[in-house]
């Protein structure tokens, strides 16, 4: 074959390869056209691998779990790959939620996705492997271990460390507040070392600062707080301070502490954690919860007076424990609100609630463990007002002072008077109907507190016999000591 039909030959192949490369670059979708590429360069390399050496690629590892806390790298990338699924893919994950619209897509296992980034081709893995663990506590639990490869030309790892994966961390974060749905977490009884120690289900409560049945100017002041709370990035840097705040919700119960938690939930499009402390084994599992608590989260500790022995900040730490649950000390809460371990995670909110503020060692109270103290009363004026626009939506009625003067004249919580605002009634036989409870609940309150005062009279009674008795005792035992003597 002669020089110009060898010349002719390879002008006819370059002219086609680039109106092939013009056809695909106007008609076929950015995903198809990586795909084509990647697919050519792997034939290449797989048909010419002999001739060449085939070492040049480099592969990055991201496990979910890092010790005990989750891995953000790698929750990013499960978010961040999801969008980059494209039709050459041959199999995906999807799922959705009762109370979510849209659905959830992720890749599956060993599926392989590309993405491009400044002209360096990315490519990334789904991995995970099955594993039994023995567990002389607790049995034999299996799970799965999963981790991403993220592989490319090794010629572009300073790229991939320095450009490509923050920019994924970046990506993914914003893409997670735009679809954020409000989770409630709570402990999941079955998880090991290596899965997912809280389990969620997705947060729907109606509860608003609008709608929140409470007196205006406490209401007032917690926005107020949370509002300069989440903006102070910068200040709690410069005092060396964690970026938490510690809340304590006191009073009787039906008044509203856990729709204020929902409140402040949806106010600040924080997840809600809910910590049951009696289900945690000890102080190190404390800790472990602790960490694989999400930023930007609400840590909720209900019932705290009824939770933990707060008489005893040690419970015999230190000394041989014949049970096996050594259970959670006062001295370990301590250390969990304001300790070292603290300091594991940026804007995080603690709420302790309780019925009985004294019962409180003054240790959990001081600033920096319970930072603002919320006294949750009974039901006020404003607070009935409150109520009655919201479930009536009305804003004033004739009865209102009636009501009004009722409520003053006794101790009546808000889920009492919202119940009563709930029949199915008109507004007239309503309200009618709340004077009415208001003044049974006032004699009521009066026949128990009468009760309340006889109990403690009785009680008081006794001990002062018990006294006597004890008295009169050790008086015959000095006089029998006497005649001994003489």
């Amino acid at each position: 074959m002669g020089v110009p039909t060898v010349v002719t030959a390879a002008a006819s192949v370059a002219e086609t390869a680039m109106l092939a490369r013009s056809l695909a670059r106007n008609y076929l979708p950015p995903e198809v056209r990586q795909y084509i590429s990647y697919e050519l360069r792997s034939f290449v390399k797989r048909s010419m691998g002999h001739y060449f050496n085939n070492s040049s690629q480099m592969t990055i590892t991201i496990e979910e779990f890092e010790g005990y806390s989750h891995n953000e790298v790698f929750d990013a990338a499960k978010a961040y790959v999801a969008t980059k699924i494209s039709p050459s893919n041959k199999r995906i994950k999807v799922s959705k939620h009762a109370k979510e619209n849209n659905y959830n897509v992720s890749v599956e296992r060993d599926e392989k996705v590309i993405d491009v980034f400044d002209g360096v081709q990315f490519q990334w893995v789904l991995r995970s492997h099955h594993v039994e663990e023995n567990n002389h506590n607790s049995g034999s639990r299996s799970f799965d271990v999963r981790s991403f490869e993220l592989n490319f030309d090794k010629r572009f790892k300073d790229v991939a460390l320095e450009s490509y994966l923050p920019f994924m961390v970046k990506r993914s974060t914003l893409m997670k507040l735009e679809r954020k749905k409000l989770k409630l977490f709570t402990l999941d009884s079955d998880y090991s070392w290596s899965s997912d120690k809280w389990t969620s289900v997705t947060l729907a409560h109606p509860s608003t600062f609008k709608t929140l049945a409470m007196d205006s100017d406490v209401k007032r002041s917690v926005m107020e707080d949370l509002d300069k709370f989440v903006k102070r990035s910068e200040y709690y840097k410069r005092v060396g301070k964690a970026w938490k705040r510690g809340y304590l919700l006191y009073g009787p119960p039906g008044t509203g502490k856990s729709s204020l938690i929902a409140a402040m939930a949806n106010h600040l499009n924080f997840d809600i954690y809910d910590l049951e402390l009696t289900a945690v084994e000890d102080n190190s599992e404390l800790r472990r919860l602790l960490i694989d608590t999400g930023n930007r989260s609400i840590l909720v500790v209900e019932d705290i007076d009824c939770s933990i022995a707060l008489n005893n900040r040690t419970t015999d730490e230190g000394k041989p424990k014949k049970s096996k649950n050594k259970k959670v000390t006062l001295s370990g809460l301590l250390n969990f609100t304001d300790g070292l371990w603290s300091s594991c995670g940026d804007q995080r909110i603690i709420v302790f609630t309780t019925n009985y503020k004294e019962k409180l060692d003054p240790a959990l109270l001081r600033p920096g463990r319970m930072d603002v103290h919320i006294h949750m009363s009974y039901c006020t004026p404003s607070t009935f007002k409150a109520l009655a626009l919201n479930y009536l939506e009305i804003k004033e009625h004739p009865l209102f002072s009636k009501i009004e003067e009722g409520i003053k004249a006794t101790e009546v919580t808000p889920a009492d008077v919202a119940e009563q605002l709930m029949r199915n009634e008109s507004v007239d036989s309503i309200l009618e109907g709340l004077v009415e409870f208001l003044k049974v609940k006032k004699i009521k309150n009066e026949q128990e507190k009468a009760k309340t005062e006889e109990a403690d009279l009785e009680n008081k009674k006794k001990t002062t016999k018990g006294k006597k008795i004890r008295r009169s005792t050790k008086m015959d035992e000095v006089d029998e000591e006497s005649i001994y003597e003489e």
